[in-house]
């Protein structure tokens, strides 16, 4: 009643405030709820709400699912999800990476997979070591929870390492800023290629049970299977690649978790385009710099005009210091339109980058500025959510 009250009034999806209430009334409401249920938990700073579709999608093979795939990846919208589907056998929520020792507390995963660890909104989420260190302390302690961790992160790495069970997934990553070192030592971490190691303690980079090679995966019975996803970027693979180790342990083939991937074309607006006037304006999510340097991979590929939306508000996290680590040099020679509500901002860094734009606050105005064709928009957080609702409108 109250997430259907919310949606006729407005004040959003209603994702959350029915858990919200729900918790209020019974705080045991998201361990009662998935009590009996095979569950599996996804976290990380990027790609969660991809890839918990995908695993979704392929544990629908097994039967009805229930999910939060929509991006309420906090208690509420786990209770609200599980509430809405009491019955189904399994479970697959997005759990902010904040919050996730306190769900995989109350809901006792069978599976939980692990992204990647990178900063996200210092003045909301925190220092990523101490993410860190909060996921080490509780997933050590899981009793029947088999890990998928990115052994190609030196902080999942870190916070995997001591389950009883882990399956580890080569993804290579390409971001490395924020694991200079050890998070368990403080010592240098040294790379060698796709390796990398402590130098002081025995932190190294495991042996991968799965490995996301050029749009295939190699299973760990040294199969390889082609992915054809429809979803862009190398990140995507890295994705899908986490969700079918994570399917395969909830018992479904491989073949069939990839075929059920490969439909995926659209995950909560990300990669969809709008038409204006001529214009199809593809719209990307990037929050972070680890998230915008993978977009910025995928969108140097199509050397289209670009407008970038930037804003800062509670979501999004209000400091912008992190414009700073983001690549921008890679648009040199684009066409670019600086958008959002920190559009100055925006274009400071931009300036510095040495990348020629223009600044037009409004997103709709700024891809209307640009010639017919096909146009990248790249947008934070609120300045997605925006677009997409002011899209769905005209």
């Amino acid at each position: 009643m109250s997430s259907k009250l919310s949606q006729k009034m407005g004040l959003g999806a209603g994702g959350m405030i029915g858990g919200r209430v729900a918790l209020k009334l019974d705080p045991q409401a998201l361990r009662r709820l998935a009590s009996g249920k095979h569950v599996a938990l996804v976290t990380g700073t990027n790609g969660k709400t991809t890839s918990t579709m995908m695993l979704a999608r392929a544990v629908g093979a097994l039967g009805e699912v229930a999910t939060n795939h929509s991006g309420a990846n906090m208690p509420d919208g786990h209770v609200t999800a599980l509430s809405k589907q009491p019955d189904a056998p399994y479970a697959v929520l997005e759990v902010d990476e904040g919050y996730f020792p306190a769900v995989a507390v109350a809901a006792q995963p069978s599976v939980a997979v692990l992204l990647n660890l990178s900063r996200d909104q210092l003045d909301r989420v925190g220092e990523v070591r101490t993410i860190e260190r909060s996921l080490r302390d509780v997933i050590s302690g899981l009793q029947n929870c088999t890990v998928i961790a990115n052994c190609d992160d030196v902080m999942v790495t870190s916070a995997a390492k001591d389950a009883r069970r882990v399956v580890w997934v080569a993804t290579g990553t390409g971001w490395h800023q924020d694991s200079a070192s050890c998070p368990r030592c403080g010592e240098p971490i040294r790379w060698q290629g796709e390796h990398w190691t402590c130098t002081h303690c025995d932190l190294a980079r495991p042996k991968p049970d799965w490995v996301t090679s050029n749009g295939h995966l190699i299973a760990p019975n040294a199969s390889k299977v082609e992915l054809k996803l429809r979803l862009p970027g190398v990140f995507n693979q890295a994705n899908a690649v986490m969700a079918t180790a994570a399917a395969t342990k909830l018992g479904v083939p491989i073949e069939e978790a990839v075929r059920r991937l490969r439909g995926v074309s659209n995950v909560a607006g990300r990669y969809r385009s709008i038409i204006r006037s001529g214009r199809a304006a593809r719209l990307l999510l990037s929050k972070n710099p680890a998230g915008w340097s993978e977009t910025l991979t995928v969108v140097k590929e199509a050397e289209h005009p670009a407008v970038l939306v930037i804003n800062a508000n509670e979501a999004d996290g209000r400091d912008l210091s992190w414009l700073w680590d983001v690549p921008f040099e890679r648009l040199r020679g684009r066409r670019v339109v600086a958008s959002g509500e920190r559009a100055t901002d925006l274009a400071v860094r931009l300036t510095y980058a040495e990348v020629e734009h223009t600044i037009v606050p409004d997103p709709m105005k700024a891809i209307d500025s640009l010639p017919i064709g096909p146009v990248e928009v790249i947008a934070n957080y609120t300045a997605f959510r925006d677009l997409n609702a002011r899209a769905a409108d005209e």
